[in-house]
């Protein structure tokens, strides 16, 4: 949460990917955030969890995963008082041959907003 706004981060899984199509987008603290696409809705993804739930045997660990994020996506949908919104986020991917990092201090060149 930061003031009114707030974003669904979860514990990592592979299979939330490979099950929905989501991007997890790595957080310092081993958590993920979920981002994905302009083609996924969160009706879309909400619906895709919940067949998952019902139609394939999960580990508990994502089954847990999978139950939290439809519980709260469910809740959004019936609350009266949360709009459920989509936004976009900035994601720096790096390329395979990619050196020095985002900073590109190996390099000798540094980046910055503005």
């Amino acid at each position: 949460m930061f003031g009114r706004r707030a974003v669904i981060v979860v514990n990592s899984t592979k299979t939330l990917e490979q099950r929905t199509g989501v991007v997890l987008i790595p957080l310092s603290d081993s958590r993920s955030l979920i981002s994905f696409d302009e083609s996924m809705t969160p009706a879309r993804l909400e619906l895709m969890v919940q067949d998952a739930l019902d139609e394939h045997e999960l580990p508990e660990e994502d089954r847990q995963v999978f139950e939290s994020i439809r519980d709260m996506l469910k809740e959004a949908r019936r609350s009266a008082s949360v709009n459920l919104r989509q936004q976009h986020i900035m994601l720096l991917e790096l390329g395979t041959r990619a050196r020095g990092g985002l900073s590109g201090r190996k390099s000798g060149r540094s980046r910055t907003a503005g």
